[in-house]
C-alpha cells in the first residue's frame, strides 16, 4: 500500500492568526517521512478568473502565492480552483500506485473540502488530517467545514 500526504495551499496569501500554527505543523509532518509521496498544491489566481470577478479575492495574483512550509523538492501542482484533483493529479495518482490520500492545509472550508469531496466521488480512500487543517477565518469556520465532510466522506475518514 502507497500512501500520499497531499498539502493545500500552503501559501503566504493565506496565513493570518487562523492558520499561522499550521506552518510548523505541516513542516514536521512532511519531515517525518510517515507517507510514500508527497505533493502539494499552489493556488493561481488571475485578475480574469471568477474569484476577482464575483469574489473580490485579489490573492494569489503577484508574490503571495509562493508556498511557506517545506517542499523538499517534491512536486508541486498548481491549480486554478479550488479543488486539487485534476488530470495532473490523476495522472501522479495512477502513476505511483497511490492506495491512501491524506489531506492537509488551507482552507478547511473551500479547497480542502472541495478536494476531499471530488476524491470521494472519484472512488479514491481518503483521509483528512483534521489537526493539520485551518480555515483563514477561524476556528468555527473549520468546524463546521470538518462536520461537513464527516456527513459527507464518512467520519472515520475525518483523523
Amino acid at each position: 500500500m502507497k500512501s500520499l500526504l497531499l498539502v493545500i495551499d500552503m501559501q503566504k496569501a493565506f496565513i493570518n492568526k487562523n492558520t499561522e500554527f499550521l506552518i510548523e505543523k505541516i513542516n514536521t509532518l512532511v519531515e517525518s517521512e510517515k507517507y510514500n509521496d508527497i505533493v502539494f498544491t499552489r493556488f493561481i489566481n488571475t485578475k480574469e478568473s471568477l474569484f476577482v470577478k464575483k469574489l473580490n479575492y485579489y490573492g494569489c495574483i503577484e508574490d503571495d502565492k509562493e508556498i511557506v512550509v517545506k517542499t523538499k523538492k517534491n512536486k508541486v501542482f498548481d491549480k486554478k480552483t479550488y479543488t486539487a484533483l485534476n488530470n495532473d493529479l490523476k495522472n501522479y495518482i495512477e502513476k505511483n500506485e497511490i492506495d491512501k490520500i491524506y489531506l492537509c492545509g488551507i482552507d478547511t472550508a473551500a479547497c480542502v473540502l472541495k478536494t476531499a469531496l471530488d476524491l470521494f466521488e472519484n472512488g479514491y480512500d481518503v483521509y483528512v488530517l483534521k489537526e493539520y487543517c485551518a480555515s483563514t477565518h477561524g476556528y468555527e469556520r473549520n468546524k463546521n467545514a470538518l462536520e461537513i465532510l464527516k456527513r459527507n466522506i464518512g467520519e472515520n475518514s475525518i483523523i
